[in-house]
C-alpha cells in the first residue's frame, strides 16, 4: 500500500515551457517535471500526470489535494 501524500502543487515555469509538480509528504517536498507543455492544459490531465509522478515515487496523491497555478 502507497503512503498518502498531504498535497500537491502544479505550476507552470514559464522559463522551461513545462508544468513541474510539488508533491508534499509531511515536511519532505518531491518535484518533479511533468510531460505537457501546454500552458493552457487541461486540469485534469494535470491532476492524472500530477498522480502518476506521486505513484512513480511510491506515494499517492488524492485529486482533490492537487493544487493548480497557472
Amino acid at each position: 500500500m502507497l503512503q498518502t501524500a498531504t498535497k500537491a502543487t502544479v505550476d507552470f515555469d514559464p522559463r522551461d515551457k513545462h508544468w513541474h509538480v510539488r508533491i508534499q509528504i509531511g515536511e519532505e517536498v518531491i518535484k518533479r517535471k511533468l510531460d505537457s507543455t501546454d500552458r493552457d492544459g487541461d486540469a485534469d490531465k494535470l491532476k492524472v500526470q500530477a498522480g502518476a509522478a506521486a505513484k512513480d515515487e511510491g506515494y499517492e496523491v488524492d485529486p482533490a489535494t492537487v493544487t493548480i497555478n497557472r
